[in-house]
């Protein structure tokens, strides 16, 4: 597709399918930066990230720094043509950026300047969005600030969670890419500047903010859930015990019973009352336990009555 020397940026499963789907359209990918080894599964268990495996499945070099800033000689003996980053998961400095040829592009999970910032996809789903996308945008200082080269959108589903819009926005990515990219090789698309206006940020997600609000409506306590499954998990406490809620629905505007109480929990139904509704809690998990749905988790578990936290 191109003969331009690319190194890709990335670390986890959405920038994996990015990176294979530049290989196998015949992108010249020539060295791969990615996010060093560590423990992601259970049994402390040392991997390297999802970008690594791929790199290594095509034998293209590879480099893992903990630091980039302080450890980028494998981009200078590579001479990219392009650096191009997707969720790589550390801000890049002026320096390295200026070893890309062209200008070093980004594809940022988002429609700029819609959400800057580390977590779109989860901030997208806690704030009930009907759409999102990606943005192909310039690399510079400023963090997701760049000019926008082109844009595709992605419709968001109520059925969507933080797992299925990855995949989705992964797919986005891929499209925008291959299609795209000779265009910007060839000096065909004409950048556009963000509307500083307009901007809204996306921080990272903070362990505490993986404990569900129970004081949100249905809507927002649904959103909550939606934005954090299946990854991390959203969670209550019950009975000092972390339970995971992984699907929730709203379920009525009512309320009678103290917040926090599970004031039915029979056949596939577990109503929570939250402080402005109820919801149905229909996938939970008990550590140590499979995820269950509402009907399965019923049969053994006995929780009608008790208030969660």
């Amino acid at each position: 597709m191109a003969n331009e020397r690319i190194i890709f940026l990335g670390t986890p499963e959405i920038s994996a399918i990015l990176l294979e789907g530049l290989i196998k359209n015949k992108f010249n990918i020539v060295g791969v930066v990615t996010k060093e080894d560590k423990v992601r599964a259970r049994g402390n268990k040392i991997e390297p990230s999802p970008v690594a495996l791929i790199a290594d499945k095509y034998q293209i070099p590879v480099h893992k720094p903990h630091r980039l800033n302080n450890d980028y000689q494998f981009i200078i003996d590579l001479k990219p043509d392009l650096l191009l980053t997707f969720a790589y998961g550390q801000i890049i400095k002026e320096d390295i950026l200026k070893l890309s040829h062209y200008k070093p592009l980004n594809l940022h999970a988002s429609i700029l300047p819609k959400y800057r910032g580390a977590a779109p996809i989860q901030y997208a789903l806690r704030n009930g969005d009907e759409m999102t996308g990606v943005s192909m945008m310039e690399m510079v200082k400023e963090m997701d600030a760049g000019d926008v080269y082109a844009l595709e959108y992605v419709p968001i589903l109520s059925t969507d969670n933080y797992t299925s819009l990855s995949l989705k926005i992964a797919g986005a990515a891929l499209h925008l890419a291959t299609e795209k990219l000779p265009e910007f090789f060839n000096s065909a698309l004409r950048a556009t500047k963000q509307d500083e206006s307009l901007v809204s940020f996306s921080p990272s997600i903070k362990k505490e903010e993986e404990h569900l609000d129970l004081n949100a409506t249905p809507s927002q306590f649904v959103n909550q859930v939606r934005s954090l499954s299946y990854k991390p998990g959203g969670f209550l406490l019950m009975n000092d015990e972390i339970l995971k809620i992984y699907k929730a629905e709203p379920y009525s505007d009512k309320v009678e019973a103290k917040i926090g109480t599970i004031i039915s929990a029979r056949k596939n139904r577990i109503i929570l009352q939250l402080a402005k509704g109820q919801v149905n809690l229909s996938e939970l998990q008990r550590p140590g336990k499979k995820m269950l749905d509402s009907s399965s988790f019923n049969n053994g578990n006995k929780i009608e009555g008790i208030i969660l936290q």
